[in-house]
């Protein structure tokens, strides 16, 4: 892309962060061609940039700030977090795939798990549904639920924080 940045390309990419909250996605990447050599590459996610590579990040880099834990009927309203990511706890269960999260075993079923719940290791804790197969995801240890951090039928990407065991 030339040095000088197009207004239109501003809007542009203002349009894909918002596009992006509308929908709940976690990114969208688009190249736009302009001519000979001259190009727009753009990457909006709501997560930080993993990878060294040259990325535009357009919205904001921790979402799981913004969004309070969900509530399950009947359980104690979690604790707020120690620090304000709850990825770097060392309780956290991360999503070991990208899909869709589901907190029961099918729709009107009670929720596999509830914040204060104790869970044994193998347990099966929620089920993220990629590419129409339901994959049941295991504790990795046992302890007590202390707060889910993914709402029912929401999508969920590779590594991010499901919930926390201690």
């Amino acid at each position: 892309m030339t040095d000088k940045p197009h207004d239109s390309d501003v809007a542009f990419i203002q349009a894909l962060a918002e596009l992006l909250n509308k929908n709940e996605l976690a990114e969208i990447s688009v190249k736009r061609e302009y001519g000979d050599n001259d190009s727009l590459n753009v990457r909006v996610s709501k997560y930080a940039a993993q990878a060294a590579a040259p990325t535009v990040i357009a919205a904001p880099a921790a979402p799981a700030q913004a969004a309070p834990a969900p509530h399950v009927p009947g359980a104690p309203a979690a604790a707020a977090p120690a620090s304000g990511d709850p990825a770097g706890h060392p309780g956290v269960v991360a999503s070991p795939m990208v899909g869709t999260c589901y907190l029961s075993p099918e729709p009107g079923a009670a929720a596999f798990i509830a914040v204060g719940d104790q869970v044994k290791e193998g347990q099966t804790l929620l089920i993220i549904e990629a590419m129409k197969t339901m994959n049941h995801i295991p504790s990795p240890r046992a302890g007590t639920v202390k707060r889910i951090l993914v709402d029912d039928g929401t999508p969920v990407e590779f590594g991010a924080p499901l919930l926390i065991v201690e």
